[in-house]
């Protein structure tokens, strides 16, 4: 299991209660308030119907909590636990009115970062026996950046800028503006604060020559070929940090590891990673139950 730290609670009951107002609307779960008495009790389970990581149960369990406080959820695989298509995550018993009516923005939630973690969990392993480190980026869910990049965590990877503010990554807009390279490094050097990284996006190798003569802690080494990154990566020598982006796929990740860079940034873990199917449903033996009671 990978190490990493829980998201705290003060956080996501935030996003958790936004999502099920969205989904609750004016008045509420129409159909099971119909259909089902409120008397009624159930017990459901969270079941995996893919192989991957889970990620997102605290999310889930605030939903049912925040809907139902009486509903009580047994999580059997934790966040970062290797799952298997069929096997079971968590058992919830208590008020079926409540268990249905979060379970669509539970699963919205573990579903997304789940399918996260896998996806990035997959490309660790693609690099696995070299020193780089995937990361994310900033292409992220507009208002669930926090939540996405701890599913990549959750998967073994690790976190670029979460934002703006974190640090100065000057990319190639910022240079067409500015000018050139020199005069927009010249200007984030100028005006950072000392405890303020500088990164640079380069796109030649003569960029890069360029960006080291200014003493850029990092560099961001923008869709070269293979060839080109295994250059770069000799050129900087150990100056910087090497970072490259750009194409990466689980085919592709090794051969750009094997190029010694240190990180590998993939956008499409946080914008286009599929989810995990998980499924809420009524294990078989109390359906069985339930069917002979009815008759």
């Amino acid at each position: 299991m990978n190490s990493f730290s829980p998201l705290p609670s003060t956080l996501i009951e935030p996003i958790v209660r936004g999502a099920l107002l969205e989904d609750l609307g004016r008045c509420g779960d129409l159909t099971s308030d119909a259909v089902i008495p409120r008397d009624r009790t159930a017990t459901l389970v969270l079941k995996s119907r893919q192989t991957g990581i889970v990620a997102g149960l605290d999310l889930a369990a605030f939903a049912f909590m925040l809907v139902e406080p009486a509903i009580d959820m047994h999580i059997w695989r934790a966040d970062g636990s290797d799952v298997a298509a069929g096997e079971t995550i968590a058992k919830l018993c208590g008020p079926a009115r409540g268990l249905l009516t979060a379970e669509r923005t539970a699963l919205n939630f573990l579903c997304r970062l789940s399918g996260i973690a896998t996806a990035t969990a997959t490309m660790v392993e693609a690099v696995r026996g070299h020193k780089a480190k995937i990361v994310c980026t900033r292409k992220t869910t507009p208002g669930l950046r926090a939540l996405e990049k701890y599913a990549v965590r959750v998967g073994g990877g690790a976190n670029h800028r979460f934002g703006l503010d974190d640090a100065v990554l000057i990319k190639d807009n910022h240079i067409a503006i500015a000018g050139d390279i020199r005069t927009a490094i010249e200007r984030a050097r100028a005006t950072a604060g000392h405890m303020v990284k500088i990164e640079v996006e380069v796109e030649t190798l003569e960029q890069l020559d360029t960006a080291l003569t200014l003493a850029v802690d990092a560099v961001l080494l923008d869709n070269m070929s293979v060839e080109d990154l295994a250059r770069a990566v000799a050129i900087v020598g150990g100056r910087a940090i090497t970072e490259a982006s750009g194409r990466v796929t689980p085919k592709t990740a090794p051969s750009i590891a094997a190029t010694g860079v240190d990180l590998i940034s993939v956008g499409w873990l946080t914008h286009s990673a599929p989810i995990l199917d998980i499924g809420l449903d009524m294990p078989a033996h109390r359906r069985a139950l339930e069917l002979m009671e009815m008759e």
